[in-house]
């Protein structure tokens, strides 16, 4: 047992009836002439009125009942595991080397995987340019019209994406405003091209971006970007060298959060630019043309190339020690 007063070092003392088995912490009243007059840790009896014998850190048992707790969190969790591996590890098992290797050598199941992965990563991109200044104006103080304005970034989420894609037509289509003039004027295509592609990427990936950039910036302590604009920072200093680093891993995994939505998007894409064909709008065409074998493989394929993507992405955070 040890013995804690405000106004000397810890002391060891054993008071009766604790038999060694426990640490209790006592505050005293007694001021260190006293002590000194008495010996550390030893006052006289009036000073023990009011005393509160106290678990000392570290002594405090374990609260009791909750293994049963715990499992009971764990049934759901692994029936969540279960619904999402399950499909995936069926699918991947049913395949065979034999059928894997014809369905990769075809050059348009090739083209489609690399298709999606390169336009992926230029929706990837284009997100980031994008959405990390929105993210930062957004997790500033309350300002007029910020609700809207997340609810405006927050839409995609929420407008089916056959809805997005045909939404998407009347802007970027070859009638749409942004289409003609693009078209007329820079040469640039958003029917049945690859930027087309990224558009329907964008428009369905951009809140990934925005919202996981966004709680980065607002889980900085804002004392730190206070104390910088004090010792004379700029905004555009305290940004930089204060917010940005630390938010650095939040916008990192909002980069993959984009990625993963981009390759995986069918419906805005399908609508917008069928060919050249997507990864996803392949399958779907090798469904309806050979049936589920075929279409199984290329998927396997896909996943294979997206999660290899992922661990290198990982690796490259990790590497880089963003924190």
């Amino acid at each position: 047992m040890r013995l804690w007063n405000k106004f000397s070092e810890p002391a060891g003392l054993e008071p009766p009836g604790y038999g060694g088995r426990s640490r209790v912490r006592v505050e005293t009243l007694a001021p260190p002439v006293l002590e000194r007059r008495n010996g550390a840790g030893h006052v006289s009896a009036p000073f023990f009125q009011g005393v509160n014998f106290l678990p000392a850190p570290g002594d405090r048992p374990a609260p009791r009942g909750g293994s049963w707790f715990l499992t009971i969190l764990w049934l759901p969790g692994v029936l969540l595991f279960l619904f999402i591996l399950l499909p995936l590890a069926r699918m991947t098992l049913a395949q065979t080397p034999a059928g894997l290797a014809a369905v990769a050598a075809r050059a348009g199941v090739r083209s489609a995987i690399g298709l999606s992965l390169a336009t992926a990563l230029v929706t990837t991109l284009i997100a980031a340019f994008l959405g990390i200044p929105t993210a930062y104006l957004l997790s500033r103080p309350v300002f007029p019209g910020k609700q809207v304005l997340e609810a405006v970034v927050d839409l995609p989420l929420a407008v089916p994406h056959t809805v997005a894609g045909i939404a998407l037509l009347f802007v970027f289509g070859r009638k749409g405003i942004v289409g003609f003039l693009a078209a007329r004027y820079l040469g640039v295509s958003f029917w049945g091209t690859a930027a087309g592609i990224v558009v329907g990427m964008l428009f369905v990936s951009l809140p990934y971006m925005v919202n996981a950039a966004r709680a980065g910036f607002e889980g900085v302590d804002p004392r730190l970007a206070k104390a910088a604009r004090t010792l004379g920072a700029t905004p555009a200093t305290v940004f930089t060298r204060v917010l940005w680093p630390l938010a650095l891993r939040n916008v990192a995994s909002g980069m993959l959060l984009t990625y993963a939505r981009s390759i995986s998007e069918f419906g805005a894409v399908v609508l917008l630019a069928y060919y050249p064909m997507t990864a996803p709008v392949k399958i779907y065409q090798l469904y309806l043309e050979s049936g589920l074998r075929e279409a199984s493989a290329a998927a396997v394929l896909l996943l294979a190339a997206t999660l290899l993507t992922f661990i290198l992405m990982r690796w490259l955070i990790g590497r880089n020690r963003w924190s």
